[in-house]
């Protein structure tokens, strides 16, 4: 089940449904365990390859590439440059970039007509449930504590979309 609040938006006064997490996030040893569970490896052996995942893509990206895990999606960097234009391209350079964000784009399936049919990582039968100032208590599986975590929207693209 995932959960939205609503929210009005100071640019146009109306209102939209905003994606909110629960809790705290679930952390790399749930995450081991679990494959561990659905898999043949141990804990110990998905837990080493999890904690060394994040360093590898980030070397790959370091040289230019993007990196994409089947069954997960695709990451990659982009830079910003937010009020650091220049007037011609010869005066273009690295010195405009002032940040450096990882991109991600989810695998997704196709039919014959070039449709998209499945996106990883959501759900097809996913259930949004409006979520009041309390979070319910049976939302934590796997014994996860759901204490300290925030309600807040997040991840708004800054003059994006809400949706």
């Amino acid at each position: 089940m995932a959960y939205f609040k609503k929210k009005q938006m100071k640019s146009n006064g109306k209102w939209y449904p905003v994606s909110v997490t629960i809790g705290r996030p679930v952390g790399t040893d749930t995450v081991a365990k679990k494959l561990a569970d659905l898999s043949s490896l141990s804990v110990g052996d998905v837990l080493s390859v999890l904690k060394l995942l994040g360093g590898v893509m980030g070397d790959y990206m370091n040289n230019g590439r993007s990196v994409k895990l089947d069954g997960v999606g695709t990451f990659y960097y982009t830079a910003n440059a937010e009020g650091q234009g220049v007037d011609s391209p010869d005066k273009v350079g690295a010195q405009q970039i002032t940040g450096t964000r990882v991109r991600f784009i989810p695998e997704t399936t196709r039919d014959s007509s070039n449709k998209v049919t499945t996106r990883s990582l959501v759900s097809s039968d996913i259930f949004w449930e409006l979520l009041d100032d309390e979070i319910p208590a049976h939302t934590v599986p796997d014994g996860e504590d759901s204490g300290g975590g925030t309600t807040e929207p997040g991840g708004e693209e800054e003059g994006g979309s809400p949706l």
